[in-house]
């Protein structure tokens, strides 16, 4: 099992629930809730104007993407202009309320202290800029996970598309090889 952000939040749940359904877990850019150890509040970001929410959302997403960073590094452009048109895109009512509800999930979110049930072998991966789950959340989720491994990758909360061997690493862990930090 993968999860990524709000999905590395929800997949220690099922892997605490419902063990014999999980052979290996991947956690990354996520983040283990409760006292110090939530993501952004990215709650606090649905009130403000559209441009204001595109623009903190972007240097969340990695503090380096400055104007000055992305205009001399393409890929990261790229990743930003995705990121911003996704942020941007006209939604439904349906989508709108869904998007309010994942938000209000995650301000409540905490599965730090049961994280010590997780029986399987765990991957956490984060990436060494993420403004929404910091590698210190990173940090906790390893600490308190036996049989886990922790690796920091050079990016932000898209590090596995911004570390070209992020995404080999977590195939490579979910098919049984090892991962060296």
């Amino acid at each position: 099992m993968v999860g990524v952000s709000f999905g590395g939040m929800v997949a220690p749940e099922l892997a605490v629930t419902c063990p014999e359904r999980v052979e290996r877990l991947a956690l990354l850019c996520t983040s283990p809730g409760g006292a110090g150890r939530a993501s952004y509040p990215l709650h606090e970001l649905a009130d403000l104007p559209e441009h204001e929410r595109v623009a903190r959302g972007t240097l969340l997403l990695d503090p380096r993407f400055t104007p000055e960073w992305l205009a001399s590094h393409a890929g990261d452009r790229a990743l930003a202009e995705m990121m911003a048109a996704r942020r941007g895109a006209e939604r439904s009512a349906e989508q709108l309320r869904g998007e309010a509800e994942q938000l209000a999930a995650r301000s409540h979110h905490d599965v730090h202290d049961r994280l010590t049930n997780i029986t399987r072998p765990t991957f956490v991966a984060c990436g060494r800029f993420d403004g929404i789950a910091s590698p210190s959340n990173g940090e906790a989720i390893a600490a308190r996970i036996p049989d886990s491994r922790l690796k920091v990758y050079d990016g932000g909360h898209a590090f596995f598309a911004q570390d070209p061997a992020a995404l080999p690493d977590v195939l490579g862990f979910l098919g049984g090889r090892d991962i060296k930090p």
